[in-house]
């Protein structure tokens, strides 16, 4: 019969080769460490001896900051002058998908000057797809209808209306609330906005939005009055 090793030697044996294996890692880590420290003093001694190369590295990332912030402000000057410029037509605006829509009428408040303009539509948007405040401090909070089929499409209703009604002030703090399609809108709905101080961008007077340069609030009657004093290159709406 062979006779079986102690398990108290195996053990021993087994604690021992792990021993080694850390003492090996400690020794490795100990020379690693060591040349990177070598290596660290060896480039501070040389740079201290070469202090030129620290102010040439110095000027060539000042320049090289200046040089990326002028691009970076030449890059918002064409934004805005593409922003200016924007336009779209009723068939650019119908064959869009409800989310692009959404994004062009946020382009259309950026164009403006509602600077932070954003889309927030989706699920759990509360009624609210675009919101943007106008250079006279008034808070807009857009409810978006687009109807691939134009006015031949489904019509806005009230229904749509009461949700707008429902979240816009309370919820999202509005001034503004206003729903804009590109389609019809019902009469009962019109006469629900009027009764609730709501906006209405129907398909004729998104027409004239989007294809001109005069901003929304020009264009809608009863409009809240600035926040803020009119400066001349943003005059406020007519009644």
């Amino acid at each position: 019969m062979t006779r079986r090793r102690p398990a108290t030697r195996r053990r021993t044996r087994r604690t021992s080769k792990r021993r080694q294996q850390r003492d090996a890692q400690l020794i490795a880590f100990a020379v690693v460490a060591t040349a990177a420290i070598g290596l660290v003093v060896m480039v501070v001694n040389w740079l201290l001896s070469h202090w030129w190369v620290l102010l040439v590295a110095l000027v060539l990332a000042v320049l090289a900051g200046v040089g990326l912030l002028c691009k970076r402000q030449q890059q918002a000057r064409w934004d805005a002058v593409r922003a200016q410029g924007l336009r779209y037509g009723l068939p650019d605006l119908d064959v869009l998908h409800h989310a692009k829509f959404e994004e062009a009428i946020r382009d259309l408040m950026r164009r403006d000057g509602c600077r932070d303009a954003q889309r927030v539509g989706g699920g759990g948007d509360l009624g609210a797809d675009v919101k943007a405040t106008d250079p006279l401090g008034r808070r807009w909070v857009i409810q978006c209808k687009h109807r691939r089929h134009g006015v031949r499409g489904s019509a806005v209703g009230t229904p749509d209306l009461q949700v707008l009604n429902g979240t816009a002030r309370p919820v999202h703090g509005a001034d503004v609330a206003v729903i804009v399609t590109n389609g019809r809108v019902t009469a009962p709905a019109v006469d629900f906005a009027k009764q609730q101080r709501l906006h209405v961008v129907d398909r004729q007077t998104l027409a004239v939005w989007a294809s001109g340069s005069r901003p929304l609030w020009e264009l809608l009657r009863a409009v809240p009055p600035p926040r803020r004093p009119t400066s001349p290159s943003h005059p406020s709406s007519s009644a």
